[in-house]
């Protein structure tokens, strides 16, 4: 109870001070709030604790809101206690289940996300190496590419990680490959089969890459 008369006004005078007490008499109008409060209290005193306080609160934060509001203040708390209505009918409407929804503060809209950033022309370049260029060059040209990839903020390390994987792992199988051929023998079939998974994982690289292009990402 003490809590929500507080929250009334921040500049009332039943702010205590060290040694003394300001003992103005109050406003007509903090004796109409403080009175309806007072019976607010009485009328909800069945009420779970957790949820008295509660709507008391409610109650205190929507008068102070209201009688501080930029766009439209309301001087006159009795307009403001007629539009709470009668206490009774708040705690009878708490009793049943919430609090009344025209009591609560409306709620803050959540901030709109940031437009997405365009891409810049490297981002591409780094794609189109990683993806075009691995046919014909299929470990220069990626690698040129993961080189521009790593330093946008664009992707997180993850999938940046996730890039030289699906492009390094291929390249090292390869060259795996190609020794292998030579020391045991084989036929150009070995080198079409390395190369071939050179460019399908540079590819692969490149298009887990596409969908950072539409986000804005900042790490």
């Amino acid at each position: 109870m003490l809590a929500a008369l507080s929250r009334i006004d921040q500049g009332d005078r039943m702010t205590s001070v060290p040694h003394h007490y300001d003992t103005t008499p109050l406003a007509h109008t903090d004796v109409l709030v403080l009175d309806y409060l007072a019976a607010l209290w009485g009328a909800s005193e069945d009420l779970a604790p957790e949820l008295r306080d509660e709507l008391m609160t409610t109650v205190a934060d929507y008068i102070a809101m209201r009688r501080t509001s930029v766009a439209d203040p309301i001087d006159d708390p009795r307009h403001i206690l007629h539009r709470l209505g009668p206490p009774e009918s708040l705690v009878a409407a708490t009793r049943r289940g919430r609090i009344p929804a025209h009591v609560r503060r409306p709620a803050v809209p959540a901030p709109l996300p940031p437009p997405a950033a365009p891409s810049s022309g490297h981002e591409y370049a780094g794609i189109a190496l990683i993806t075009a260029g691995s046919v014909l060059l299929p470990v220069i040209s990626p690698l040129a590419g993961l080189l521009l990839v790593s330093g946008s903020p664009r992707w997180s390390p993850a999938q940046k990680t996730a890039a030289w994987v699906l492009t390094g792992l291929p390249v090292l199988m390869g060259f795996v490959l190609v020794l292998a051929a030579m020391v045991v023998g084989g036929g150009p079939e070995v080198l079409l089969l390395a190369y071939l998974g050179m460019v399908a994982g540079a590819i692969i690289a490149g298009l887990s890459l596409l969908p950072g292009l539409a986000a804005r990402r900042h790490y």
